[in-house]
């Protein structure tokens, strides 16, 4: 459950994040077409949540261009990261290695992603 006033995106702000990190700056029109074609969902709706997220900094809005065109306000990979730093805190205490070990006891990893994961632990171990 979000926290109230939380800057972290809902399930269709990622959505929106996720379109704005394919497509690069857009304006609402090329977003919302593709999130109707995802979600089916209406116009007013996505001027709304471009809304919320521009209020809550999870994107930016160039006022000089016309028609007003958004941006993800920070990388992929940056949200990745603040994403995953929270899930660890809250809900593994700070563990990153139990939220790994949760993950490939899923059993969701493919033999690729195993592999990957020891070639992780082996340089990791190598550092050390």
């Amino acid at each position: 459950m979000r926290e109230l006033g939380s800057s972290q995106p809902t399930a269709v702000e990622l959505e929106i994040l996720r379109i704005l990190w394919e497509l690069g700056p857009s304006p609402v029109r090329a977003i919302h077409a593709r999130l109707a074609e995802a979600k089916g969902t209406n116009y007013s709706t996505t001027v709304k949540m471009l809304s919320v997220m521009l209020s809550k900094g999870l994107v930016k809005r160039d006022e000089q261009a016309t028609p007003h065109v958004y941006r993800a306000a920070l990388s992929r990979d940056r949200a990745a990261r603040k994403l995953l730093s929270e899930l660890i805190d809250k809900v593994y205490d700070g563990s990153a290695m139990s939220l790994v070990l949760q993950a490939l006891a899923g059993g969701k990893a493919s033999p690729e992603e195993i592999e990957e994961a020891r070639k992780l632990l082996d340089r990791m171990e190598d550092k050390s």
